[in-house]
């Protein structure tokens, strides 16, 4: 049975779970879908075509499945926002809609979307990603599984962070940030400055993984090889693991380029 304040507006339409909860003052709109759990706090915008999964929890004010701000946009398209299970969108955090039709603005399961932060149209992040407060996504922008970008970190259009990766507070994210490294803002330049080594210790990667990657970022960035050049070395004398494989076609297929 959902739990609605006699203050907040549920439209007719809207699906509402099992033990949901709409706090005062929330609006759902009538395309919206909240799965079994969510709570919906004081003053939160819910509209669009927006489904929420299971124990999502959503702070007061954020601003959930709203018309993009792409200027592309066209009265009348129907696009999209999905979120994913168990993620928090916390104060003032704005999700958007597509631009086209069927687009998909995307936030997986278990993420954290911290206040004030903002995913444009067209975003996709995985599973487990946190964007600390105030982080700006533009359109398109991915952030893999188990991504971390810092507080106030801004990220250029169709630019990836790798699984795994994280990004510095006030990064200038223009290229796409590679999977398992740590990625900052260096003398005014996005840079990668190793393998995310306590990250990935947390989360079980073993150390002879980690030796690997940190015998490909030598490859890549420190022993004055071009791309080409590294990427052949790390392939030729780097322990293949599937890390190592990933790292290797995450710059091959990069279109923005790597940092």
């Amino acid at each position: 049975m959902a739990k609605i304040h006699p203050t907040a507006i549920v439209e007719d339409g809207a699906q509402l779970g099992a033990d949901v909860e709409v706090g005062p003052y929330a609006h759902v709109g009538p395309n919206v879908r909240l799965g079994d759990g969510t709570v919906v706090q004081q003053g939160a915008i819910i509209d669009g075509h927006t489904t929420l999964g299971t124990q999502c929890q959503v702070f007061p004010y954020a601003c959930i499945g709203m018309k993009t701000q792409d200027l592309k946009y066209r009265d009348g398209s129907v696009s999209y926002v999905e979120i994913g299970d168990r993620t928090v969108i916390r104060e003032f955090a704005t999700v958007h809609l597509g631009t086209a039709d069927g687009e998909k603005t995307v936030i997986g399961s278990d993420c954290l979307f911290m206040c004030y932060c903002h995913a444009a149209h067209g975003v996709v992040l995985g599973d487990h990603c946190i964007c600390s407060n105030s982080v700006q996504l533009a359109g398109d922008v991915h952030l893999q599984d188990w991504a971390i970008v810092g507080g106030c970190a801004a990220a250029h259009q169709f630019c990836t962070v790798g699984r795994h990766a994280m990004v510095g507070g006030m990064t200038k994210i223009r290229q796409d940030a590679p999977p398992f490294m740590l990625t900052d803002m260096v003398e005014g330049a996005m840079k990668v400055i190793g393998p995310n080594v306590v990250g990935l210790t947390r989360r079980g990667f073993g150390r002879d993984v980690i030796q690997a990657l940190k015998e490909a970022y030598r490859f890549l960035y420190r022993d004055g090889l071009n791309r080409t050049q590294a990427l052949e070395r790390v392939e030729n004398d780097v322990e293949p693991f599937d890390e190592i494989r990933e790292l290797v076609d995450f710059y091959r297929n990069s279109s923005r380029g790597v940092a």
